[in-house]
């Protein structure tokens, strides 16, 4: 049920905008990269429990980071952009930099969650991130929500609280 709710709500999160003085609405090539995140997402919480049994969780972060570090390497060497690194601005690596900190310490602390709690609760409550991700957004871009988008994230909130209590 709690599920159902959370795929409810994101489903009403979904907007229809359109371009500036367009009829056209905004394109969707999006969708198929943000629904294999999600799929890819699952099976690192999945892997990760089979993963870290006999393994401390801040090592086996410590490895699956070792990895994600040589394939995204792999992959900017293979498209060619290699030499873009070097003319990366000041201010946007600092960004960067602070992203990559964030996502270490939330990887860290989702890893231990793992390894000592139930998987489909943990990545429920990770999933929570959503409401930050929302006050950020309208904190630094003045992104705002439609009535619509705001009904989709409180059902989000209130599937993962059902899944978080009654799991």
């Amino acid at each position: 049920m709690g599920t159902a709710v959370i795929t409810l709500g994101t489903f009403l999160m979904i907007e229809k905008k359109q371009f500036a003085g367009s009829e056209r609405q905004q394109d969707r090539t999006w969708l198929p990269y943000a629904l294999g995140a999600a799929v890819f997402a699952a099976l690192t919480s999945i892997l990760a429990k089979v993963g870290i049994e006999g393994v401390e969780s801040n090592l086996a972060t410590a490895i699956r980071t070792c990895v994600v570090l040589v394939m995204a390497w792999a992959i900017v060497a293979a498209k060619g952009k290699m030499d873009q690194a070097v003319h990366v601005d000041r201010y946007e690596l600092v960004f960067l930099a602070a992203s990559g900190i964030a996502t270490g310490a939330s990887w860290l602390l989702c890893y231990y969650a793992i390894a000592t709690g139930q998987v489909s609760v943990v990545v429920q409550i990770d999933k929570l991130s959503i409401v930050v991700s929302v006050l950020f957004a309208h904190l630094a871009f003045n992104e705002k929500l439609s009535r619509r988008s705001a009904i989709g994230l409180a059902f989000i909130v209130l599937g993962t609280a059902a899944l978080a209590i009654w799991k």
